[in-house]
Order: structure tokens, then C-alpha cells, then sequence
């Protein structure tokens, strides 16, 4: 009797012994305990803490672009918003009145040249001015002359070859008057260039600023002599560059297997290393005609409003472009699971069973990552705790 009841408080002991804990069935996840279609399920049971932590959900389906250009960008001057400031007169430099990074409006002095230039065209203007005065007195006499040859022709009193005489010289007065009246008035058109009156000799020549901006780039100091026509190398070299930096370039190196989805007049995302978080908008501006044979990108450069000049010259983006748009499932970024260098995802195929799936994934947006093959609209999957069954 005793070693029944021996026999049998052991044979107790052991059955209290061999029932697991909720601990050691969480810790007895089994690969391959159980076939589906041929394929391994990870089995977790539905009362152990490890299942508690997993978030099942339908997959969703969702709009998304089937193809994405992702490019480095950089922010450039847009050369037709770019003025080079040239002399308009040889002469010497007498003020600077800007100074590098200075922001000018349309019209505002830049330079001042003390040239000889501008004593030449005042001493043309008033030349041709007598020249035209004198010959309005030239025509009125010469029309005098041919009504009284007119008149005594009337009485014999001259012949007709007077009169033709008279008339030609009357015609030849009305010719140069003409032509004084042109000299004038071009001699008066370059004095508004330069900015001169025709009222007093050894004036100043401004230099203004033909567009507003910012100035990018000096080139000149007081006393500098600026040669307008003996030195062509004279006459090319700006005395400064202003740039309109309201709209700028955002220039990007776009690879070849993606410049099909690169159209002029499109709108494109930008992002700044700048500005972490947020997103512009420009459209496309120009798109190179030849790609570059070392790196096989087309560039391609979009206009970028900058009304507040958040955007200087050289920083650094990204610009991104989505093409055609299509219906894909859509899982949540966490339940895909990086493995042996496949995505993979967790498909409930009964409670507490789940297959491992290998995906393909296309575009992300947000959180949010369409899955072009491997998956269905009518499966469920983990999308939260998918990480805890790696290597099941």
C-alpha cells in the first residue's frame, strides 16, 4: 500500500509537473508544425503573452504611383532672372554705392563714372540742336524764295528755271531738316541712356540697376578705369551681376531609367536638407537634351517660387516625381520583415496560425507600402509585433 500511494503521489507529481506554463508555450513557437498548402506555419498560442502582442489587420487597398523618381537637387540662380551690369562709357570709377549681398531695387545707382564719353554726347546733343535750328531758318527761307518766284512768274517777270531752282532749294532745306531732326533726336536718346541733361558739361555718369535683386557678384572699386571700346576684354567684364532670387532653379541629375516620367510643366515634390519635414512644390522648368555619358543622368531643372528667400544658391534637396498612379494592396511599413534578404509579411491563416509570405514591395507613402505581388485584398496580416516571429 505504501508504495501504491508512493507510486502514485509520484505519478501525481509528474502530470502537476508536465503542464507548461503560459511562459513556456509563448517559448514553444514551432516552425513547421503544422502545412498549409505546402507551406510552413508559425503557430503562436492564442493565450500566451507573445500572441498578445501582435495587431492583426486586413490588408487595405490603396491608390499609389507604380513608379517614383527619387534625385539629389540643388538650388541654382535661374539664369534669365540674371543681370550683368556693364559700363556704358569708358571713364573712371568714382563711387560704389552697393556692396556684395546687397538687395537693390530697379533703377537704383550702382556706379558712378566720371568719362569723357558723356561731354562728347552733351557737346553732340547741343550740336545737332543748332544744326536742327538752323535749318527750320534754312527752310523758311527757301519756302519764302519759292512763293515770290512764284508770284513773278505769275508776271514774266522771272523765268521757269528760277522757279525750278527755287524749288530745289527748297526741297534740299526740307531734306535737311529731316536729317537734323534725326541727328537730334538721337543725340537725345543717348543722353536719356546715360542719364545726362543737355544743360551743363562734366557730368557724372550713374550706372543703375536694370532689374531688381541681390547683388551675386562685384567686380569694380572707386578709381578702376573701365574702357568701353578700346578693349573688348574691358567691355565684356561686368562690373557686377545682380540676380532676381524670387524664383530660383532647383537643378537635378535624373537617372536614365526614370527621365520617362520627367515632362516640362509637371510639378515635383522638393525637400531641403534645410528644412526637415517640410515639402515644395515647383514644376518643371527645362529638361536637358543630352544625358551625361560618365554618370547616365538627364538634368533636369524646375522653377521654385522664393518670395520669402528661404532657398539660397547651392542647397542641397531631394526632388521627387511619381508616375502613372494604380490600385495596389497596402500594408502598414511594420509588418514587412527584412529576412535571409527578402520582404516578408505574417498571413493569419487560422487562429493563432500564420504563414510567412514573401512580398514584393513597390512605392512607400508615409507609413504606408504597397506590396505589388506575393499578396491579396482578402488576407489578413500582423502589422504590429511581425518582428517577434523573426526566425521562427
Amino acid at each position: 500500500m505504501l508504495i501504491c500511494a508512493s507510486t502514485m503521489a509520484s505519478g501525481c507529481g509528474q502530470s502537476e509537473n508536465a503542464r507548461p506554463s503560459a511562459e513556456e508555450r509563448d517559448a514553444s513557437v514551432v516552425s513547421a508544425s503544422t502545412q498549409s498548402q505546402g507551406m510552413p506555419l508559425v503557430v503562436v498560442p492564442t493565450d500566451s503573452p507573445r500572441f498578445k502582442q501582435l495587431r492583426i489587420e486586413p490588408v487595405r487597398e490603396q491608390t499609389f504611383p507604380t513608379d517614383e523618381v527619387v534625385a539629389p537637387a540643388k538650388v541654382m540662380i535661374n539664369p534669365n532672372r540674371i543681370s550683368r551690369v556693364l559700363p556704358p562709357v569708358q571713364g573712371r570709377v568714382l563711387v560704389v554705392s552697393v556692396k556684395l549681398g546687397d538687395t537693390v531695387a530697379e533703377g537704383q545707382p550702382l556706379v558712378t563714372l566720371n568719362s569723357p564719353d558723356a561731354d562728347a554726347a552733351i557737346s553732340a546733343y547741343l550740336q545737332a540742336d543748332a544744326t536742327l535750328r538752323q535749318a527750320k531758318v534754312t527752310l523758311a527761307k527757301t519756302e519764302t524764295d519759292l512763293q515770290r518766284a512764284r508770284n513773278l512768274l505769275q508776271y514774266q517777270a522771272i523765268s521757269e528755271k528760277d522757279v525750278l531752282a527755287a524749288q530745289n532749294d527748297f526741297a534740299a532745306a526740307r531734306a535737311a531738316l529731316e536729317n537734323a531732326e534725326a541727328a537730334r533726336a538721337q543725340a537725345l536718346r543717348k543722353l536719356t541712356l546715360l542719364g545726362l541733361t543737355p544743360t551743363d558739361l562734366q557730368q557724372a555718369v550713374v550706372v543703375r540697376a536694370p532689374i531688381a535683386g541681390v547683388v551675386t557678384d562685384i567686380s569694380v572699386t572707386p578709381g578702376d578705369y573701365r574702357a568701353a571700346v578700346s578693349s573688348a576684354a574691358d567691355v565684356t567684364t561686368p562690373l557686377m551681376s545682380i540676380a532676381d532670387l524670387s524664383t530660383v532653379w532647383v537643378s537635378s541629375d535624373v537617372p536614365e531609367p526614370f527621365m520617362r516620367l520627367i515632362h516640362i510643366g509637371e510639378a515635383v515634390e522638393i525637400t531641403f536638407v534645410a528644412y526637415p519635414g517640410e515639402k515644395f512644390t515647383g514644376r518643371v522648368a527645362r529638361v536637358g537634351s543630352t544625358l551625361d555619358p560618365q554618370t547616365r543622368t538627364l538634368k533636369v531643372q524646375v522653377d521654385l517660387l522664393n518670395p520669402a528667400r528661404r532657398f539660397v544658391p547651392e542647397m542641397f534637396g531631394t526632388m521627387r516625381h511619381a508616375g502613372p498612379a494604380r490600385r495596389f494592396p497596402a500594408v502598414s511599413a511594420a509588418a514587412i520583415v527584412q529576412e535571409y534578404g527578402r520582404s516578408q509579411v505574417f498571413v493569419e491563416r487560422g487562429p493563432g496560425q500564420f504563414e510567412r509570405r514573401v512580398v514584393t514591395t513597390g512605392v512607400r507613402t508615409g507609413d504606408v507600402v504597397a506590396i505589388t505581388s506575393g499578396l491579396d485584398m482578402k488576407s489578413r496580416v500582423i502589422v504590429d509585433g511581425a518582428i517577434l516571429l523573426r526566425g521562427q
